[in-house]
């Protein structure tokens, strides 16, 4: 029998699934696979799934009714599909779509090689036999300059609207010494910027290590050159993390903090645990301790029983602390969640509404954030080549803003000083300072 050669990976939702996505390109390199350069040619096409939103849940619904004319091209092709839809979905999907022959959760990656080994007509679903998996020993393979590493999985915060914790589990942290081990290696890959991930970072701890010890152990690592961590909630951010952000050369001052909701009462049934003050008083005490710090956030539009007041409120906290950047969602019930038993009685159009206001509000007070950057300094890491004009570098600064520069003569990997000229749309436009010696790091 011929076993799979090839694969290709079609990835959705945030940035745990692209980073599972990484790991299990590395799961299946070290059996002997290889990447195609098409599913269409692929030996085995893998879906890596999303299910926090309908849309996206729908979507993928849609592309395995599309591949079914692959499948029917090529038989031999196996569609295995991954991510958080294997775990809330489990069989039925299999059933739903007969041309799917694999459905595997997140905790069952180690087995894929397996899976995808067995007779082709044996169709399962394969959640893992470990539930406390963390995949410590494997380390994604990198050719960027940038990468993430998953610091813990799962979620214990059970927020109403978010199914995260019934399809990933409840929360566990990596050990400490595994994550700098990672760092150290994607570091000798040529890596110089490192996102640490988790549905909740600020409440990592591995025994006696917490979040702002791991950060400050993390700033200790030769030749990475900047630290970025996301997501963090509100009730868990802790002084001494902002301490530790404040201290560390390489913690770049950019915070992404979700309010998700202006209302009180709304916070209350989304089972945030802080309340509208709490989270004002928070954003003004983050900018005490680091001045000029860049903040985003999470928001979600039609939450049940949401009024035009309650809306008022949220555009409110958007125009006070003038976020720099949003992920702005409307409401969609996800079946098991306790906001799912609420009545969904916010009409959709009014739904539509509300997500286009608050879009609207977000990007006027980001565009003048930009505006009020120009003639000013920043480093930017560079990335690769703009895709607008290969004469330009793209990059990011330190605040995760994206920055064009003149290509000149470095080149990716380096960090260079640059003054803002101009704004296209969200991005600077500059150039780089005459009298500024870019850090060479190779």
């Amino acid at each position: 029998m011929s076993f799979p050669k090839t694969y290709y990976i079609e990835t959705f939702g945030c940035q745990m699934n692209e980073y599972d996505s990484q790991l299990v390109e590395t799961i299946l390199g070290a059996d002997g696979m290889i990447p195609a350069s098409d599913k269409e040619s692929s030996d085995c096409l893998l879906l890596n799934t999303c299910s926090v939103r309908e849309h996206a849940e729908q979507r993928v619904f849609s592309l395995l009714s599309q591949h079914k004319a692959l499948k029917n091209n090529n038989p031999a092709m196996k569609i295995v599909l991954l991510g958080c839809m294997a775990s809330k979905h489990q069989d039925e999907l299999l059933h739903r779509f007969p041309h799917l022959d694999l459905v595997v959760g997140p905790d069952g990656y180690r087995n894929l090689p397996a899976l995808m080994k067995a007779e082709k007509n044996i169709r399962t679903t394969w959640l893992g036999n470990n539930p406390l998996e963390e995949y410590n020993d494997i380390i994604p393979a990198h050719t960027k300059i940038s990468a993430y590493i998953a610091i813990a999985r799962g979620c214990d915060n059970f927020c109403s609207y978010c199914v995260v914790p019934y399809v990933r589990g409840g929360e566990r942290s990596r050990p400490a010494d595994s994550i700098i081990e990672e760092m150290k290696q994607l570091a000798s890959q040529g890596i110089r910027e490192i996102t640490l991930l988790g549905q909740n970072v600020n409440s990592y701890r591995y025994n006696d290590c917490d979040f702002a010890g791991l950060l400050r152990r993390a700033n200790e690592v030769d030749d990475i050159i900047r630290i970025r961590f996301i997501t963090s909630h509100p009730k868990d951010l802790s002084e001494d993390l902002l301490n530790a952000m404040a201290e560390c050369e390489k913690a770049a001052p950019h915070l992404h903090l979700p309010f998700q909701a202006g209302s009180d009462r709304i916070l209350r049934l989304m089972n945030r645990k802080y309340t509208r003050s709490e989270y004002l008083e928070l954003v003004d005490k983050v900018r005490r301790f680091i001045p000029g710090i860049s903040l985003t956030t999470d928001i979600i539009a039609g939450f049940p029983t949401e009024t035009e007041d309650n809306f008022q409120q949220t555009l409110e906290i958007i125009r006070r602390v003038r976020f720099d950047d949003a992920f702005t969602y409307r409401y969609s019930p996800r079946p098991g969640t306790a906001a799912a038993e609420m009545p969904d009685d916010v009409p959709e159009e009014v739904k539509i509404d509300r997500l286009e206001r608050m879009i609207s509000a977000v990007r006027k007070i980001a565009r003048q954030n930009l505006q009020d950057l120009i003639s000013r300094k920043f480093t930017v890491l560079i990335e690769h080549k703009s895709k607008k004009d290969p004469d330009w570098w793209m990059g990011r600064t330190e605040h995760n803003r994206i920055a064009v520069i003149p290509k000149e003569k470095y080149k990716p990997g380096e960090l260079v000083e640059m003054r803002v000229e101009t704004i296209a749309g969200f991005t600077l436009k500059g150039a780089i300072e005459i009298e500024a010696k870019p850090i060479f790091i190779y």
